[in-house]
């Protein structure tokens, strides 16, 4: 297990995945979902991404992938200026865009666009959206290759289970995205994805989050990496900009955070699955970092997700 694992695990697409839409110039698609993240994939031609507000386009082409970091509406269209006349800007909202085109559809004369939404709710996947930049553009140069050709021939398909096995494709898709996004040689790849790579501090942050419920010293986090604490310390802070154990009680009450908001489980299970020994040391620590304790955190956050249930309800 490693940070990227974990940061991961609360991202998945879940019926968003958009039908192959053969789109005929002009055109321009204006999303309006208010995703965390939306990744665009053309499966033919190209197209260009405006942010809302923004000067910038970023050009997306066949055998690249883009990724929008939201919430805030943005077009992507046939051209790099927004001079669409209204009525020819078609709204994307509630993960849908265009229906499935037949298998014999004529793509030649036009942009095949795959694209999904993913509404990150949560304080874990959260560590992850907040280092990306607005728009981030990368080639499949390496392993999200060969997914191409398969996710258009699933597309085509209408076979049992086929809105599961693109949702899945999709989030394979994502991850690679991500990936290759973060080892280009130009990206300033946060610090507990360079961590990963280092022999010191690697060990110690997969150990961190493989058992983050231990009871961890720096003695313990040292033997893990097979050095010594003042090594471990030491490199450790250079790394990752913070001590060994202010990463693990920040870790922590991400995690404590989630399962607050996520389940019924009372306060003090909660302070045990992430390593306390009672509540009363685990709200001190949770109030420190998120400035209210475990029980009225969790009250809000039930009190957001009502209130975003009624603006969505018709």
């Amino acid at each position: 297990m490693d940070p990227f694992d974990d940061l991961l695990r609360g991202v998945r697409a879940d019926g968003a995945v958009f039908g192959r839409s053969v789109l005929s110039p002009p055109w321009a698609l204006r999303f309006t979902d208010g995703a965390s993240l939306t990744l665009c994939v053309p499966m033919r031609g190209e197209g260009w991404i405006l942010l809302e507000g923004s000067e910038k386009t970023w050009p997306v082409r066949t055998g690249e992938a883009a990724i929008v970091c939201g919430p805030e509406p943005f077009v992507f269209s046939d051209r790099p200026l927004t001079d669409h006349p209204p009525d020819r800007v078609r709204e994307v909202c509630c993960g849908r865009v265009g229906h499935a085109e037949p298998a014999n559809a004529n793509l030649a004369d036009g942009t095949v666009l795959l694209a999904g939404a993913y509404h990150v709710r949560g304080e874990v996947p959260r560590r992850l959206v907040q280092v990306l930049p607005p728009v981030l553009v990368v080639p499949d140069e390496h392993d999200c290759t060969s997914m191409r050709d398969y996710l258009e021939a699933q597309l085509s398909l209408e076979r049992p289970g086929r809105q599961v096995v693109l949702d899945r494709l999709l989030d394979w898709l994502l991850v690679c995205t991500l990936r290759d996004w973060f080892d280009r040689p130009d990206t300033v790849s946060p610090p507990w994805y360079r961590a990963l790579a280092d022999d010191v501090v690697g060990p110690a942050l997969r150990a961190l989050h493989e058992e983050p419920e231990r009871r961890w010293t720096l003695a313990a986090l040292a033997r893990e990496a097979g050095v010594s604490r003042t090594r471990l310390a030491t490199r450790f802070t250079e790394v990752m900009g913070e001590p060994p154990l202010a990463y693990l009680t920040g870790w922590r009450m991400a995690l404590a955070a989630d399962l607050l908001a996520e389940s019924t489980t009372t306060v003090a299970a909660v302070a045990r699955r992430v390593g306390y020994a009672d509540a009363f040391g685990f709200s001190t620590a949770f109030k420190r970092l998120h400035g209210t304790n475990p029980s009225d955190y969790r009250r809000s956050v039930r009190a957001e997700k009502e209130r975003a249930a009624r603006a969505l309800s018709p």
